[in-house]
């Protein structure tokens, strides 16, 4: 009688046979991934760039940020890399909000409840006049 585990089938040719199968199912979705998020980036890049630049008067309502870390080992040389995206997000007079992301200095010169003028073009920061 014929045991497929003792024989080496399962673990043998089976395991030849589906690994390459498995690894080619994930490196079509790591690669598919990649490339849905480029063409999202790019979309979004080309709609901002379409759409009119608007001045609106705006309230500073919250400020968040996130704070990614990153730890690389090599060669017994720990390195920690950091990156932080920095949001805001306004109100207009309509009542309606919009998060917007912005560079690390113009966050810093913003705080909640700030009154001004906004100017964006699509989901694109431009500047904020405070009155």
């Amino acid at each position: 009688m014929n045991d497929p585990f003792n024989d080496g089938f399962f673990f043998g040719d089976f395991m030849f046979t589906i690994f390459p199968i498995i690894f080619a199912i994930i490196f079509v979705i790591v690669i598919g991934t990649i490339l849905v998020s480029i063409f999202k980036g790019v979309g979004q890049w080309n709609k901002n760039n379409q759409a009119p630049r608007l001045s609106v008067p705006a309230i500073v309502k919250t400020k968040r940020s996130d704070v990614r870390g990153h730890n690389h080992s090599a060669n017994d040389h720990a390195t920690h890399h950091t990156s932080t995206r920095y949001f805001v997000t306004f109100e207009v007079e309509s009542g309606d909000r919009m998060e917007l992301t912005m560079e690390g200095n113009q966050y810093g010169l913003l705080a909640e409840g700030d009154t001004g003028i906004l100017t964006f073009q699509g989901t694109r920061f431009l500047g904020f006049e405070r009155k």
